[in-house]
């Protein structure tokens, strides 16, 4: 399917205009609920195409886990026994961990292994 940028921003403008009249509990007969349903399914297949979200790099989820445990880099190195600067060099992106520390880190963060591995 070939969606236009004008056909994507007709969609979401509909679906803001809808979800105020799909309640959650709406039956798959109501008319809104499955207009919402069709535009949906226009905006998410315009969004895979025009703006594609890459998976997360180590980088990226280790910094994230850190901020939603509170975490300081410091802790996170002492955890793993590792030195303040090498968690920094992880966050920053300047070097990956091996696999032993990659797995520390998992455990500790909890991060999944697929995700830590970009699978």
């Amino acid at each position: 399917m070939n969606i236009t940028k004008s056909q994507y921003e007709f969609a979401l403008s509909k679906i803001e205009e809808l979800l105020p009249l799909v309640p959650e509990d709406a039956s798959a007969e109501d008319k809104d609920a499955v207009e919402l349903s069709i535009l949906s399914d226009v905006v998410i297949e315009y969004e895979k195409e025009h703006f594609p979200i890459g998976k997360p790099t180590v980088a990226q989820l280790v910094e994230l886990a850190l901020e939603e445990k509170n975490m300081t880099q410091k802790q996170l190195a002492e955890e793993i026994g590792v030195s303040p600067s090498r968690i920094s060099d992880y966050v920053n992106g300047r070097a990956e961990p091996t696999l032993k520390i990659a797995s520390s880190l998992c455990k500790v963060l909890d991060i999944q292994p697929s995700a830590m591995l970009g699978l």
